[in-house]
């Protein structure tokens, strides 16, 4: 058998306690881990300082577009210049192209800040007409009502014998 050059006299076997972390056998590391080890108090804990705040979406008035789309007209004209414009200014390059595409179509009011959210759903049309709608209801009651009265009249005139005036044909119509 060979021993590759080392001599069982060069092998010593050290103890447990002298042996290093990485030379300890799985009994000995098992037997450690399952040491308790005396709870500190709990502290609470600290606030992530890296916690970003939520974020909100930018708005540009009017007039800042105005100014940032002549700056980068005449920044134009120098190589790297509109880039630098955007990085100074913090913005991106579908800025300009959207807030030219407006100037362009002259949509003023495209360049003011829009009101997010949904639309609202009501309409002046509609509510006119739920009033009208409303109104015809009543009116409808009222002439249901009034022709019971008319009926009632006519019975109690028969009743008593009062003559009724011949209605003309054309009220009938």
């Amino acid at each position: 058998m060979k021993n590759n050059g080392i001599s069982s006299a060069s092998l010593t076997v050290l103890p447990a306690a002298e042996r290093r972390e990485a030379e300890r056998s799985e009994a000995d590391r098992s037997a450690v881990a399952g040491k308790t080890v005396a709870a500190e108090p709990a502290t609470p804990p600290r606030p992530d300082p890296e916690v970003v705040a939520d974020a909100k979406r930018r708005t540009f008035s009017a007039a800042y577009k105005q100014r940032i789309l002549a700056e980068a007209d005449a920044a134009a004209v120098h190589p790297g210049a509109i880039g630098a414009l955007l990085r100074r200014e913090g913005l991106y390059s579908s800025h300009l192209v959207t807030w030219r595409r407006e100037r362009q179509a002259a949509i003023l009011k495209g360049l003011t800040p829009h009101k997010r959210g949904p639309k609202s759903k009501r309409s002046p049309q509609e509510e006119e007409i739920q009033k009208l709608r409303r109104e015809n209801q009543r009116l409808t009651e009222e002439l249901r009502k009034a022709e019971i009265v008319i009926d009632v009249q006519k019975k109690v005139g028969a009743l008593l014998g009062w003559p009724l005036p011949k209605a003309d044909a054309e009220e009938k119509l």
